[in-house]
């Protein structure tokens, strides 16, 4: 596995990428050239020559040995929080949606968080943090596009119960809420899950993102996200739904094709103060917004994350949490990966249009 987020920035900012390498307990190792934290994960240690000449693994779509399903409980680590039918005990079956940790976690919740460094000057800190899996449903193949919506509700009271205990936890900076759909965005089961991550630093490309907003509503008076919001709604053309307390459009500059953003309208920094109206209507929004995808791209790979303030940081009002949506219909290729700049093929236009129409 192996999880990217960009970075620029000083040593307890980070770019993450996860590899598994054989030692005692993760790391977290600083790039002095890119300024970038990587994770160096070992509950799935392998060896270098476990790469040579093989395959890509394909993501497993059988029931049969799935260990999300229910009556295979034993085969997850114990659960952390579930919906249960009443009179159901802890790790046996009659739940609706069930949290464990992760069985193969990027990241240890035992450790104290040490920084230190090497003789030769580089420098490396415990892999503390907390990794869990959010088993969206007992049913193996469904997905949230074809889920009823009372499902769906649970799921993202699920993530919001979630995010709000690991927010609380005085070792973690950020908590980051991802889902991984299909296999081209990287899944390796195919049973419907989500995952979280609680890191004991600060991304960089969150950082970057709060400092932009920052700089425009101290040159402006305004905040970004509702002026985005505005000029989205002015214009019209990209937008794909709408409801009391959020906005889904397809970017004016997406990145790749139906790259589509689910926006608050509402001033709210930190995904974890959501409340339940909010969170129930997130989910409907949500989930219409994947039926449109669902049906006018024909169940494609694609990969969702929440993006939230520093749990730690409060005064940040010109932010707003949001959920970004990025199918994976196209592979980026040398020249995105050698300069940065993504090429779009889909015009954002056509494509919201075409999201619309679904």
């Amino acid at each position: 596995m192996t999880l990217w987020i960009s970075t620029r920035s000083k040593p307890f900012d980070i770019n993450i990428a996860i590899y598994y390498y054989p030692q005692s307990m993760p790391e977290l190792r600083y790039n002095l050239l890119t300024r970038d934290w990587i994770i160096i994960a070992t509950d799935r240690a392998k060896r270098p020559e476990d790469f040579a000449g093989k395959p890509a693994p394909v993501a497993d779509a059988s029931a049969a040995n799935c260990p999300f399903c229910p009556g295979r409980e034993a085969k997850t680590p114990p659960e952390i929080f579930a919906f249960r039918d009443p009179g159901t005990q802890p790790n046996t079956p009659g739940w609706q949606v069930r949290v464990t940790r992760n069985a193969f976690p990027a990241l240890a919740p035992e450790g104290e968080l040490t920084k230190t460094k090497t003789p030769a000057g580089f420098f490396k800190m415990n892999g503390v943090g907390a990794h869990e899996v959010i088993i969206e449903t007992p049913e193996h193949d469904k997905v949230i596009a074809t889920m009823e919506q009372a499902q769906v509700d649970k799921i993202f009271l699920a993530y919001k119960e979630r995010f709000s205990s690991l927010a609380r936890d005085p070792r973690f900076q950020s908590v980051i809420l991802f889902k991984n759909h299909g296999r081209g965005a990287g899944t390796s089961l195919s049973h419907p899950h989500s995952q979280i991550i609680a890191l004991p630093i600060v991304p960089d490309v969150l950082r970057n993102r709060l400092n932009t907003c920052r700089e425009h509503t101290a040159e402006t008076k305004c905040c970004l996200y509702c002026d985005l919001i505005k000029m989205e709604k002015s214009e019209g053309e990209r937008i794909i739904e709408e409801s009391a307390n959020f906005v889904v459009f397809v970017p004016f500059a997406a990145r790749m094709p139906f790259e589509m953003w689910v926006m608050p309208k509402f001033h709210n920094p930190n995904f974890q103060e959501i409340t339940t109206e909010q969170c129930l209507e997130l989910a409907a929004i949500v989930k219409k917004t994947l039926e449109k995808l669902y049906r006018a791209v024909g169940n494609p790979s694609f990969n969702y994350a929440i993006y939230s303030a520093p749990v730690k940081e409060h005064d940040v009002s010109y932010f707003h949490w949001n959920l970004k949506i990025f199918p994976r219909v196209a592979m980026a290729a040398g020249f995105e990966v050698g300069s940065g700049v993504m090429i779009n093929t889909v015009v954002p236009e056509m494509a919201a249009k075409y999201l619309r129409e679904a």
